[in-house]
C-alpha cells in the first residue's frame, strides 16, 4: 500500500495532456450481479490510502455512514462505499480512502486498492453512451486501449454520491444568490460541459434563474464539437462563434476529452480568439489552478457555490 500511496504522491504532477491518473479498487461481490467489479476514482481526488483506522460511530447519522476518525487532528467522515454502490466486501472494509472534494474532505471504506492505471480520456466512455444505467457511475474505462477485450472499470461519480448520502442545502440554487439577471448577446448562450448528472442540475438551475440561455453537452469533445458546428454554421452567415456564444463552462474530469484540453483547443485556435472560458470543478489544489492559468482559462471556480459561479461568469463575459 505505501507504493500506491507513492504513486498518488508522485502523479498528482501529471501535465495537462487530456490523460490522467485513476486509482482502481474493489468493493466486494455486486449484490445483482454476484461478480466482484472494478471501481475507479480520479487520482486528483485523493488525498490519501491509509489502512482502516478505528472509527467512532456518531450517532442519528445518515444510513451509509461508518462515523468519523481523527486523522492528524482532522475529524473526518467516513462513508460505506460498498454499501452505497450495493457490494458486499468478502474480506471487510480494509482501507480508507481520503479524498478532497468541493471544498470537502471526507473518506470512503473499500474494500481492497488494486492499482493505479494512466489513461487517455479517449478511452473513457460516458456511462450514458456505453448503456450504464447506474446514476452513480460517471463513466466506464477502458484499461487497456479502446478494444473489445479491454478490462473496465467503472468511474464512479463522487459529486452523486454525496449529494445522495447527504444532500446539501448549500447547493440551492435562488434568485436571491445568483442576483441579477444577466444579459447576453442576443441569439447568443452559453455552452456547458459536465459528465456528471448531478452538476448538469445544478448548473442548468443555475443558468435559467440568471436567465442565461444555454446548451448543455456531457464531455469535452461534445462541446468541441459543437463549437466547430457552431462556427460553421456562423461562417456560412458572415458571422463568428462570439455571435452565437457568449462562454464556455466547462468541467475538468471528463469522457474522450478533459477539460484541460478542451479549453487549450479553444485558446489556441484563432476562429475563438476572445471565447471567455471558465473552468468550474471540484478538482482543487495549487497543482490544478497552475495548470487552469497554463492552458489560458479565464475563470477558474469550484463546484458548487451558487454565488461563486454566478459571480464569476459575470465577471468574465464581454462587457
Amino acid at each position: 500500500m505505501k507504493a500506491v500511496q507513492q504513486d498518488i504522491d508522485e502523479r498528482t504532477n501529471l501535465t495537462s495532456t487530456n490523460k490522467f491518473e485513476l486509482l482502481l479498487f474493489r468493493l466486494g461481490t455486486d449484490t445483482a450481479l454476484n461478480k466482484s467489479e472494478l471501481f475507479g476514482i480520479n487520482v486528483f481526488k485523493i488525498r490519501e490510502i491509509v489502512a482502516m483506522p478505528s472509527i467512532t460511530p456518531i450517532a442519528g447519522t445518515t444510513p451509509h455512514s461508518l462515523g468519523v476518525v481523527n486523522l492528524r487532528g482532522q475529524v473526518i467522515p467516513v462513508l460505506d462505499l460498498p454499501s452505497i454502490v450495493g457490494c458486499k466486501p468478502q474480506t471487510g472494509l480494509n482501507i480508507m480512502l481520503v479524498t478532497e472534494y468541493a471544498r470537502t474532505t471526507q473518506a470512503f471504506a473499500v474494500e481492497s486498492v488494486e492499482d493505479i492505471v494512466r489513461l487517455d480520456w479517449k478511452q473513457v466512455l460516458s456511462a450514458e453512451t456505453s448503456g450504464a444505467k447506474g446514476k452513480l457511475v460517471t463513466s466506464i474505462a477502458r484499461l487497456d486501449g479502446n478494444t473489445d477485450e479491454s478490462r473496465l472499470a467503472q468511474v464512479l461519480d463522487v459529486e452523486a454520491i454525496l449529494q445522495m448520502v447527504s444532500p446539501s442545502d448549500g447547493h440551492e440554487v435562488t434568485e436571491e444568490k445568483v442576483g441579477a439577471k444577466l444579459k447576453l448577446r442576443p441569439g447568443s448562450i452559453i455552452l456547458a460541459a459536465d459528465d456528471s448528472f448531478v452538476a448538469r442540475s445544478l448548473i442548468e438551475q443555475e443558468l435559467k434563474a440568471l436567465n442565461a440561455p444555454f446548451e448543455m453537452v456531457k464531455s469535452g469533445k461534445e462541446a468541441w464539437d459543437r463549437l466547430n458546428a457552431i462556427a460553421k454554421s456562423a461562417e456560412g452567415e458572415g458571422k463568428t462563434v462570439l455571435d452565437r456564444v457568449s462562454m464556455v463552462l466547462t468541467d475538468l474530469e471528463m469522457p474522450e476529452m478533459d477539460g484541460f484540453t478542451l479549453t487549450r483547443n479553444i485558446k489556441q485556435d484563432a476562429r475563438f480568439h476572445g471565447l471567455p472560458v471558465v473552468i468550474h470543478s471540484s478538482l482543487s489544489g495549487s497543482a490544478n489552478e497552475d495548470h487552469v492559468r497554463s492552458v489560458g482559462a479565464d475563470g477558474y471556480v469550484a463546484k458548487f457555490v451558487a454565488e461563486d459561479l454566478a459571480e464569476t461568469i459575470r465577471r468574465v463575459l464581454p462587457k
